[in-house]
């Protein structure tokens, strides 16, 4: 065993603990776990949002249905994930509740920046309590807001996040993200966002790619509905 790894030993196994070099080893596992998931990109366009992720159904055995990849926070609120999804249940769910107390008590619906400041609030407290453990997952959390405005979100695992005009997550970051600083564009519509982010898809899976494997959600500014596409609209899209 090297020297570098026994250093280490001692600082990996409480997430409260810093290392010499000042990081917090737990935290950077948890990144790492992110980079081992499914990929998941985000376009915000200029009539909506557009979310595009790999659900890695690695079985003929499996109902590609029954992957969990995109959620419904709201009518106006869509997420996805890569890491450990488990992980991701659970901060959805909290959101799910937030959104409904929000519009339960104010009659209006929840803003896109409220519920991603919950999700890293409680990402947060993780990094920080003796006994837990950061939640392995990232989430891009997208949506329109009531006045119209489109706002796509990066919430990394440690709590920190980012507002994105495009963004991917998950082991195809490193592939697809250089493509998308030099070929996306603001002004794209909705339907141009499916097509692109499903070529990026189609271009980092090669062979591996089907429509089965792959969810599509979008959130329109014109009905500020949160709409799944089937499989064979997907289709439609890519001919």
């Amino acid at each position: 065993m090297n020297k570098q790894m026994v250093d280490k030993m001692g600082y990996d196994r409480s997430i409260t603990m810093f290392s010499p070099d000042g990081r917090l080893l737990q935290v950077e596992y948890a990144k790492k776990t992110v980079k081992q998931g499914s990929t998941a990109i985000g376009l915000a366009c200029k009539d909506g949002v557009v979310l595009v992720a790999d659900k890695r159904v690695t079985s003929k055995l499996l109902v590609a249905e029954a992957i969990e990849k995109m959620f419904k926070i709201d009518d106006h609120i869509a997420v996805t994930a890569a890491g450990i999804i488990s992980d991701a249940r659970v901060l959805v769910d909290r959101a799910q509740l937030k959104a409904q107390q929000h519009s339960v008590t104010y009659d209006s619906k929840i803003d896109v920046l409220s519920i991603v400041k919950d999700m890293c609030d409680l990402k947060q407290i993780c990094t920080q309590s003796a006994g837990l453990r950061p939640f392995g997952v990232s989430l891009l959390v997208a949506g329109v807001e009531e006045d119209g405005i489109i706002k796509l979100f990066l919430t990394e695992p440690y709590g920190l996040y980012f507002q994105y005009q495009a963004a991917v997550i998950g082991e195809g970051e490193s592939e697809i993200e250089p493509i998308l600083q030099k070929k996306y564009k603001p002004n794209m519509s909705v339907d141009d966002g499916i097509k692109f982010g499903l070529g990026l898809m189609k271009d980092f899976l090669k062979a591996e790619f089907n429509f089965d494997r792959v969810d599509v959600v979008t959130v329109r500014a014109s009905n500020k509905r949160y709409t799944k596409l089937t499989n064979d609209e997907i289709k439609g899209l890519m001919k």
